[in-house]
């Protein structure tokens, strides 16, 4: 139970981490090729630094128990980071929000096909109130002729949960040298669009911080907690970066939430708090 609950803590605190994203998008007046690839560059060398301070003189048998699953792992985080952005770029933001919140059922789905593993009807419960939440937020929105968005958000979802399913039961193994690599891998796929050359001082300062404290740690913990708890249970929590993202705008630009975006995210934290409360209970 005590493992399970610091899995649950780390999982929340990648989702305020992760959450960031739109405030440093804001503040950064780059392309987006260029933000994404110091992005991942930066957050590859701070998820690398954890590997070397926590393995020390294991370094190197730390990369080499990768195996073929943190490979896996590694691909699947890489390339849904890729769908993401082009999905965001094809469609609305809306519609990418609303397929990404149904990553606790894919992750269920997935975990019950390949492992057998069947998720509590507490946490399925709150995956769907958490769904109708995401979908007040966006005002429900269903946006046509963006089927090739629509389709790389559905991608991106179903590389996710498997990536959460993946690290959840996987053999005991190190994880974050997976998480690095595939940060790696991201900022080596869009260097051909990238200008990393054209960046000035103030903006490479911003895009450090946006590396390492939105990206890079927000994967480390994220990879950590999910060892440790549910590939669904991990999903949900995931769900709480919608309204931590509102909360960010909120306070660091003054930009108030809409009346749909308050009940919205209210519903999906009550959903959230309300499988951990069951699941303190003990309750299934």
């Amino acid at each position: 139970m005590r493992q399970s609950w610091v899995g649950v803590t780390l999982v929340l605190m990648s989702s305020v981490a992760f959450s960031s994203a739109g405030y440093f998008t804001r503040l950064i007046p780059l392309d987006v090729w260029t933000m994404l690839f110091w992005r991942c560059l930066f957050g590859g060398l701070f998820i690398a630094l954890c590997v070397l301070l926590h393995h020390r003189g294991r370094v190197w048998e730390a990369w080499r128990g990768l195996g073929v699953s943190g490979l896996l792992i590694a691909l699947c985080s890489t390339v849904s980071t890729l769908c993401f952005i082009n999905a965001l770029r094809l469609t609305s933001v809306a519609d990418v929000n609303v397929i990404f919140a149904t990553a606790p059922f894919v992750s269920a789905g997935l975990a019950w096909a390949f492992t057998g593993t069947r998720e509590s009807r507490a946490t399925l419960a709150a995956s769907s109130v958490a769904l109708l939440g995401v979908a007040i937020m966006v005002d429900a929105a269903v946006t046509e002729g963006h089927w090739l968005g629509d389709l790389l958000a559905l991608v991106m979802t179903v590389l996710l949960a498997a990536m959460m399913v993946m690290i959840r039961h996987r053999k005991p193994g190190p994880a974050l040298p997976a998480a690095s690599l595939s940060a790696f891998l991201a900022a080596l796929a869009v260097l051909p669009w990238a200008h990393p050359l054209a960046v000035g001082r103030h903006d490479m300062g911003l895009l450090v911080l946006f590396g390492v404290s939105q990206f890079g740690l927000g994967l480390a913990l994220l990879t950590v907690g999910t060892r440790l708890i549910s590939a669904t249970r991990a999903a949900l929590l995931s769900a709480l970066e919608m309204p931590f993202a509102i909360a960010w705008v909120w306070i660091g630009l003054s930009e108030a939430p809409t009346l749909a975006a308050t009940v919205g995210g209210t519903v999906v934290m009550g959903a959230v708090l309300g499988d951990l409360l069951w699941q303190r209970r003990g309750l299934r």
